[in-house]
């Protein structure tokens, strides 16, 4: 069969010149307009599909009566765009063509010298004194080589002048077919034309009126040769009515100041017949993934081939074409985060800026290209169509989503731009993606394609994640046609993933392998110093998605609180309710409340997207009593998909006081955002706010602990994520350069005498600077006695844990200020039950945070002593202790105090393994002589 062609083209200028709000002169203007399509019997041509026998337009130019009764155009015709009904369809190649050297030789000399076989129909053109058709005889067209920017040209002669017209699309959706007459000699005056072209032009039925033959009236006929015959007009494939045509013009007066007639109707009233007796067979219907591994970066090939055999049979019926085409991708192939890194997107100014000739990056950004189409088309075979594929500005396009395509379809040599927005939509649980292109009103036009190709791009940044694990996957694609919209057909196409991530073997099992890694610490490790700490978790492609986690930080690694406000969660409310930009622009909590930063990195491949945040010290949360807010505004590449906060439960230890970072209080590393699988392979952690972090005294090693979960099979259903326990060593260093002296005064309250109860009160006080205490040993002088028969109500370990002890069972109380906090920890002294044979003494230091220090007592060589054996390594300003006196004191003394005075021996060790030693006195309340005596002894 021969090459075919479409009728595509498209003059863009032309149509912007005629959309402008121009008024023409009072009375210019066309009339008589007629559009006829028929059979050979002359019955209307109404079945869709078809090609019909003749297609005649009929049109005169408004006339006035001058004084003296002669009639005269109203302005001479300079332009006339003729629009088609969308779906009419030609084939310039249905005959050979006649150059433009042979056509203007046959003007000049006023014989024919364009073949015979060249003609496509005849025209009648009314002009000077022949102001009626009926007496002005029949012309030849013949078809000729179109010019750059056209796809198809006609061309005929009147009294010797040369007139030509060019075929082709409007560059306005929905781009129907464009008929352009311009620049309408002056030489002559124009009334009239009535132009008729043949649906089969080398049908021998046209020979009499073919060339020559009718240019000489001759009896003999004029054959069409060797040429096949192929149907030169197809009609459109849906049934929908009225067909119309329209009618616009301007003067050579007037020039760009259009007359539009109304709408002209076409083919018959009510619209075609006989669309549900046309087909829609693809041949073939292919979509292939460029990886064949799992959870893997890739493009995407898709290929649909349609043979459609009625179209050029001149007694058969073309197949209807597509109106709406829904693309989805099987569960697991998603829209890949690493995508966004780089990527610019094309404004809809940007697409609206694309034309036939524009050069690459006038109108959509280059940046925003994701993919390329190549067309074919029955009606030009041989001839390719490319087009590009760009992603539309995100909310600012004609769907308002976030995702979005623009397809861009041009010849720059044919004049041929096509424009096509299509939708994307991601399952907002799954990340399944479904792609629309023709969701209305955005219809893809009637245009006959023999071949459709699409490449997304692949390489590191693709577009689209395959599957994450082995096995036979299938696209669908459902395509609604112009014959039948409301009955879609269903294709499906199959494609392996028969590698695992990076090339290796299929993983094994139903749930995919977890093995994060796991780095933490201080950047400066110095004993005692203010260090900003850091916290990494990754996991690799392939392995189980990051959901939540749980931490231990090193003994002595603590935050200073003090001087810092917090987030409140009305603040958090509001930034959760706020775009991405719009949350960088204005953070939404206090910067007094700002403790460091987060940067989570997303994707598959080699190359991540990467998205930073703030962390910002928060109150309560799901029963800790402090928390951390991660505030990370969504934004990634072009995208802004809002603010996301995850909240972090934090405790403290209270007998270690360790940083607790408790992950089944805290929010989970979000999944999944707008319908788009993050794939968090990057978790990093930042406490980097000045003089926050301090190191601990201690150079012993130790570790931060952590326990990472991982998503199990199904990453929706936390009731099957997995845990793995990671560490990462941690040891200060320099803890011998710090110094250790610190103080400890007693007083006792009360009465002197043996056998009196006092008060006791202890004042400890370190020096600043110095390492943390870590044990303490006193040694009271045997002049103070453990009374047991005070010891009356023990609280139980239960009742302690339970925060449930008797009020009977405090004997004392304790404050202790550190510069770590704004308000001091102090709370209720009590006895505890103790596998020894003496209870403990236990200080229930309360506040923003619990810490629990517990103090052996016994008796040693008929003195009491106390011992404190694992204090926290955390600074202390102060810590005063006071203990009951009267029926519930703890201490007798064993003589007179007033006589002579008394010294504690105290042991002090520090947490850098320094010892200081110290024999303060025990002072006491003397009055008188006796006070007097008291003081001169000591």
């Amino acid at each position: 069969m021969k090459a075919r062609g479409l009728v595509l083209l498209v003059t863009a200028s032309l149509f912007a010149s005629a959309a402008a709000p121009a008024v023409a002169d009072e009375g210019f203007g066309l009339k008589d307009l007629e559009v006829t399509f028929t059979n050979q019997d002359g019955s209307p041509a109404s079945l869709a599909g078809s090609h019909p026998y003749a297609a005649t337009f009929d049109l005169a130019a408004n006339t006035e009566e001058l004084p003296g009764g002669e009639i005269f155009p109203i302005d001479a015709v300079k332009d006339i765009l003729i629009e088609q009904p969308s779906g009419f369809a030609g084939n310039p190649t249905a005959v050979p063509t006649c150059s433009a050297a042979m056509f203007l030789k046959a003007a000049a000399d006023a014989a024919v010298n364009c073949p015979n076989q060249t003609v496509l129909g005849k025209t009648r053109v009314a002009v000077n004194e022949a102001k009626d058709l009926s007496e002005v005889p029949f012309v030849p067209i013949y078809n000729m080589v179109p010019p750059p920017g056209a796809v198809l040209k006609l061309g005929f002669i009147v009294v010797g002048i040369p007139v030509t017209i060019e075929v082709g699309l409007s560059s306005v959706y929905p781009f129907n077919p464009l008929v352009k007459v311009t620049n309408v000699s002056q030489i002559t005056e124009f009334y009239a034309a009535s132009t008729t072209v043949w649906g089969n032009p080398a049908d021998p039925v046209h020979d009499s009126e073919r060339g020559t033959c009718l240019e000489s009236n001759a009896a003999d006929k004029c054959s069409a040769g060797t040429v096949e015959e192929e149907p030169f007009i197809t009609s459109p494939r849906s049934c929908t009515g009225p067909l119309v045509t329209l009618f616009e013009a301007d003067s050579w007066q007037n020039p760009g100041i259009w007359f539009k007639a109304p709408p002209v109707e076409t083919f018959v009233p009510d619209g075609l017949s006989g669309c549900n007796e046309l087909e829609f067979e693809p041949q073939t219907f292919d979509a292939q993934p460029t990886s064949d591994r799992a959870e893997s970066p890739a493009g995407l090939d898709v290929e649909l081939t349609i043979d459609d055999e009625g179209i050029g049979n001149p007694t058969g019926r073309a197949q209807t074409d597509m109106k709406k085409v829904v693309v989805m991708l099987p569960e697991g192939m998603t829209a890949n985060p690493s995508f966004a890194e780089g990527l610019g997107v094309c404004p809809e100014a940007g697409f609206d800026a694309e034309s036939a000739d524009s050069a690459p990056g006038e109108g959509c950004p280059q940046a925003s290209k994701i993919g390329t189409v190549e067309v074919e088309t029955p009606l030009l075979e041989g001839k390719l169509f490319h087009g590009q594929l760009f992603i539309a500005e995100p909310r600012e396009n004609p769907f308002g989503t976030l995702l979005a395509l623009y397809l861009v379809i041009r010849a720059p040599e044919l004049g041929v731009l096509v424009r096509l927005p299509g939708k994307i939509e991601p399952d907002p649980r799954s990340g399944q993606l479904i792609t629309t292109f023709g969701e209305a009103p955005y219809e893809i036009p009637q245009f006959p394609v023999s071949r459709l190709r699409v490449r997304l791009r692949e390489g590191g940044r693709s577009p689209l994640v395959t599957p994450p694990s082995c096995g036979s996957f299938s696209v669908d694609a459902q395509f609604a046609t112009w014959a039948d919209p409301e009955n879609p057909l269903t294709v499906s196409s199959s494609f392996p993933i028969s590698r695992g991530t990076g090339g290796g073997s299929c993983p094994a099992g139903g749930t995919p392998p977890f093995g994060p890694g796991f780095e933490a610490g201080t950047i400066n490790n110095a004993a005692g110093s203010y260090a900003p700490f850091s916290m990494r978790l990754t996991r690799s492609d392939g392995e189980q998605d990051l959901t939540k986690f749980s931490a231990l930080l090193p003994p002595g690694v603590l935050g200073k609180l003090a001087g810092l406000s917090r987030c409140p969660d009305q603040a958090l409310a509001a930034a959760m309710a706020k775009s991405g930009r719009a949350e960088q622009a204005s953070p939404s909590c206090p910067a007094s409340s700002r403790i460091g930063s987060v940067l989570a990195g997303a994707g598959v491949g080699s190359a991540l997207t990467y998205v930073g945040g703030d962390l910002y010290l928060s109150g309560p949360y799901n029963g800790a009593p402090l928390s951390v807010a991660a505030i990370v505004p969504a934004v990634a590449g072009p995208f802004d998909v809002g603010t996301v906060i995850t909240r972090v439960a934090l405790d403290l230890d209270p007998t270690t006081a360790r940083v607790v970072v408790d992950g089944s209080r805290s929010d989970p590393i979000p999944h999944i955002l707008a319908g788009i699988p993050l794939k968090v392979r990057d978790v990093r952690v930042f406490a980097g706010r000045p003089s926050f972090t301090l190191n601990p005294t201690s150079c012993d090693p130790s570790e931060t602990a952590a326990e990472i979960f991982g998503s199990g099979a199904d990453v929706f259903n936390p009731a099957d994520d997995g845990l793995v326990a990671r560490s990462a060593r941690f040891q200060a260093s320099s803890c011998a350069s710090l110094g250790f002296r610190p103080s400890l005064r007693f007083q006792l309250k009360g009465g002197t005498r043996r056998g009196d109860h006092p008060a006791f009160n202890a004042t400890y006080t370190p020096r600043l600077g110095d390492a943390n205490l870590e044990g303490l040993v006193v040694r009271l002088p045997r002049s103070a006695f453990l009374d047991q028969a005070h010891i009356r109500t023990i609280c139980t370990r239960v009742q302690f844990a339970a925060d449930a002890c008797p009020k009977a069972a405090q004997y004392g109380f304790i404050k202790a200020t550190t510069p770590l906090l704004d308000e001091p920890l102090q709370g209720p002294v009590y006895l505890r039950s103790s596998d020894r044979n003496l209870p403990d003494l236990v200080f229930d230091l309360q506040g923003i945070v619990d810490i629990e220090v517990s103090t052996r007592i016994d008796s040693v060589r008929g003195g009491i002593r106390a011992r404190i054996e694992s204090a926290p390594d955390a600074p202390i300003s102060k810590v005063e202790l006071t203990m009951q006196g009267g029926r519930k004191g703890l201490i007798v003394n064993s003589r007179d105090l007033c006589e002579k005075g008394s010294r504690a021996n105290v042991q002090f060790a520090g947490h850098n393994g320094k010892i200081a030693g110290a024999r303060p006195t025990l002072r006491v309340g003397c009055g008188g002589k006796q006070g007097k005596r008291q003081r001169k002894r000591r």
